[in-house]
């Protein structure tokens, strides 16, 4: 047990595991990087301790800077949220090691879900479809790769075995284009995540990107929380998540669930942590795992009513889940857009000065933030300064609402992504549902999203 948590993170999630913890009637230490002071989470926390500059390797991923500011504050739990540090298996160890408790996964089970050769041959024992394939990293040898190549079928992808994100990943469609593809994605992979190991994959022309959510506690139980569809994305970047996902069968997903609820026993995961599948045809291909809270975390959390940072830190104190898998239903629909401060069609980053922050309200509008009126978004982080969510009886009333969400909502003095967000709520594609993982991409190709709308909003 533990009465004391540092949060080794910024911005939206740090405010709400600092949520959470008071929930629980935990202290909270905001451990924080310079310019960071002013977060908003750091003015609430009982304690705040600053770890380091600006620079993230000298802050928020300084392993040995983080584990003593929990030593020197008194915390006994360290909670990464995502990002960062938040699926390294190193720093897991360390915290242990220290004595102190990692609020999320073994570092056993980071470490073999984290590497995408090992995580597929630990799914397809647990009995998760995955998608054909290389059975290991592909090895040095071109004559070996091609003769594997042919064996899955053109086209294929190259992927970094150690990492994701788009990054350390070609689709080859020729075997011309074969060899240059796997050079290229090694050395982007080896300079991205420090592992220069690739494997190849069949690639799906049409995908939805669908997820399940699941929990599992240290006493064996673990349960699935239905799923999300996460198919908005822009070179593997996700723009908009919803739960449920239109078009699937619930028995489908019913089916998929249990094999992910199945597969954390089977390796020992505990925690809260996302299935990644590819879906296309009917049929569902484990991509990777997610081992720790995910940025649309809010989504599933409003269709099911379960707070699932209170239940990862109530595992991490060793306290079995407060509910079965028979206790939870899905109830409405729910959608996420990710409010970046970027250009909204160029995705250009715009940090700066907020003059003005007005979020939005009314039935079904939840914003997590950790903006305010005056606060200066700075450029040494990750776009992302808010997730605005909405919740309705039906998919149609929760884009209703968003839209509305999105012409209320002010962030006057930055650049912000509303604009294309508002203009997707009204896309024929979008609105019907079920569309694959290249749709948004082909829309701006297309020149179908205009520059509409004020930068401003």
């Amino acid at each position: 047990m533990f009465d004391t948590v540092l949060i080794a993170n910024r911005g939206e999630i740090a405010l709400r595991i600092l949520r959470a913890c008071r929930e629980l009637g935990l202290q909270t230490v905001a451990a924080h990087s310079e310019p960071d002071a002013a977060l908003r989470h750091v003015a609430l926390a009982d304690k705040a301790i600053c770890i380091g500059p600006a620079a993230s390797a000298q802050s928020y991923l300084n392993i040995a800077e983080i584990v003593s500011a929990a030593q020197l504050t008194g915390a006994g739990a360290i909670h990464p949220g995502y990002g960062f540090l938040a699926e390294s298996a190193a720093f897991a160890e360390a915290v242990e090691d220290a004595g102190l408790v990692f609020i999320g996964p073994s570092a056993e089970a980071i470490r073999t879900m984290g590497d995408k050769v090992a995580a597929k041959r630990a799914m397809i024992a647990a009995g998760v479809p995955c998608v054909p394939g290389s059975e290991g990293a592909l090895p040095l040898d071109e004559q070996a790769v091609r003769a594997t190549a042919a064996a899955v079928g053109y086209p294929v992808i190259v992927k970094a075995a150690g990492g994701g994100g788009g990054r350390g990943m070609r689709v080859v469609r020729e075997e011309r284009e074969l060899a240059e593809a796997v050079s290229l994605a090694r050395e982007e992979a080896g300079r991205a995540f420090g592992n220069p190991q690739v494997y190849l994959e069949k690639f799906l022309e049409h995908p939805r990107h669908i997820e399940i959510q699941v929990l599992a506690d240290r006493h064996g139980a673990a349960v699935w929380l239905g799923e999300r569809d996460c198919s908005m994305q822009r070179r593997h970047q996700k723009i908009i998540e919803e739960a449920p996902a239109p078009g699937i069968a619930r028995e489908a997903i019913a089916g998929i669930g249990a094999l992910c609820a199945n597969a954390c026993r089977s390796i020992g995961y505990t925690g809260a942590g996302t299935f990644e599948f590819l879906y296309e045809d009917g049929e569902f291909y484990f991509i990777e795992m997610n081992t720790r809270v995910q940025v649309e975390h809010p989504v599933t959390e409003l269709v099911t009513g379960i707070d699932i940072v209170r239940e990862q830190i109530r595992i991490a104190q060793g306290e079995k889940l407060s509910f079965g898998q028979d206790d939870i239903r899905i109830r409405g629909h729910a959608v996420e857009c990710r409010i970046n401060a970027e250009d909204p069609f160029s995705f250009r980053p715009h940090p700066g000065r907020v003059e003005r922050w007005t979020p939005p309200g009314g039935p079904g509008i939840r914003v997590e933030s950790h903006l305010y009126s005056g606060y200066t978004v700075p450029p040494h982080y990750d776009s992302l300064v808010a997730k605005l969510l909405s919740h309705g009886a039906t998919r149609a009333e929760a884009i209703r609402r968003m839209g509305g969400a999105l012409a209320e909502m002010e962030a006057v003095g930055i650049a912000t992504n509303a604009p294309l967000h508002r203009v997707l709520m009204e896309e024929p594609g979008f609105a019907a549902g079920g569309f694959d993982i290249h749709h948004l991409e082909r829309l701006i190709e297309g020149g179908l999203l205009d520059r509409r709308g004020s930068n401003d909003a």
